[in-house]
């Protein structure tokens, strides 16, 4: 499908926390056709205004019923975001998309899903749920591409206090398992996200609760490079959802190269953009990221 190019109406914007936000977008035209694991970009400041002069990647977080909107939530770290999170219902901003691979299939034997997120990590994974349990907006148009519904979708979500891992309650509404890590102990378990992880596992060699057949991880590389090497000794599939600064968003600039290990042993530099965000975590060369 060719990427929408467009200034768009925001609808709606609202702080989750007092540096985390979700905004939506009117744009039916991306609605339609975006699919979980995908992202925009989204610059705030109107023509001939330039500062900032890039837009934003953003990942699908949610797709309104109707199909004639698309939500994306965010942590402010710069001028970019900054500006997006000043825009108020009426206003306009411009988006490019859908970019990017999408998660593609669910196990093809209905086993259980492993969400592994860090910070931020989490935002391309509601839509996922969504789509793979049947309840995402065009979910009926094409389930899965026909294979099964996971029997259940567990996120562990971690980050360094209560605040970071502020969402949970819009999976739990789905019917996700939502289990949470904070570093200070203020929510959820104490600790890392990680060690939330191995503790589920140790649960599930142990047969307290069903193994995954697939984990699904985005976050801080490091946190995705140690859930990986835990799926590798599992014998579990890993997909990892990279997040490289991204310029352009279509593979102009290769400013969001990856190191990605190819068939015959050797490594390229793949563009996130294009070829991911998306990619077999086993793929992936973490030690160079």
């Amino acid at each position: 499908m060719q990427p929408v190019y467009r200034r768009v109406e925001v609808i709606a914007n609202h702080a989750m926390t007092p540096t985390r936000f979700r905004t939506r977008l009117a744009v039916p035209e991306i609605a339609s056709v975006i699919r979980p694991g995908q992202f925009v970009m989204v610059r705030a400041t109107s023509e001939p205004v330039s500062d900032p002069l890039l837009a934003r990647a953003l990942a699908l977080y949610d797709v309104t019923e109707d199909l004639g909107a698309v939500d994306v939530v965010y942590d402010l770290h710069g001028k970019g975001t900054r500006t997006l999170a000043r825009v108020r219902p009426g206003d306009s901003v411009t988006i490019l998309g859908p970019l990017g691979r999408d998660f593609g299939l669910p196990p093809d034997d209905g086993r259980v899903v492993w969400m592994v997120a860090g910070g931020i990590g989490q935002t391309p994974f509601l839509a996922l749920a969504k789509w793979w349990m049947g309840r995402f907006a065009y979910a009926g148009i094409n389930p899965c591409y026909g294979n099964p519904a996971p029997r259940e979708v567990v996120l562990m979500h971690g980050g360094s206090n209560a605040q970071a891992v502020e969402g949970l309650e819009d999976f739990l509404a789905v019917g996700v398992v939502g289990l949470v890590a904070t570093e200070d102990g203020s929510r959820g378990w104490r600790g890392r996200v990680t060690d939330l992880v191995e503790q589920r596992r140790r649960e599930a060699d142990a047969g307290l609760c069903e193994p995954p057949g697939l984990i699904i991880t985005c976050g801080p590389s490091a946190m995705m490079a140690a859930v990986a090497r835990l799926a590798q000794r599992m014998g579990v599939p890993c997909r990892a959802s990279l997040e490289n600064p991204m310029a352009c968003g279509f593979g102009a600039c290769f400013s969001c190269v990856a190191p990605i290990r190819q068939s015959d042993g050797t490594t390229d530099l793949k563009r996130v953009c294009l070829d991911g965000p998306v990619f077999d975590a086993e793929t992936v060369v973490w030690d160079e990221m």
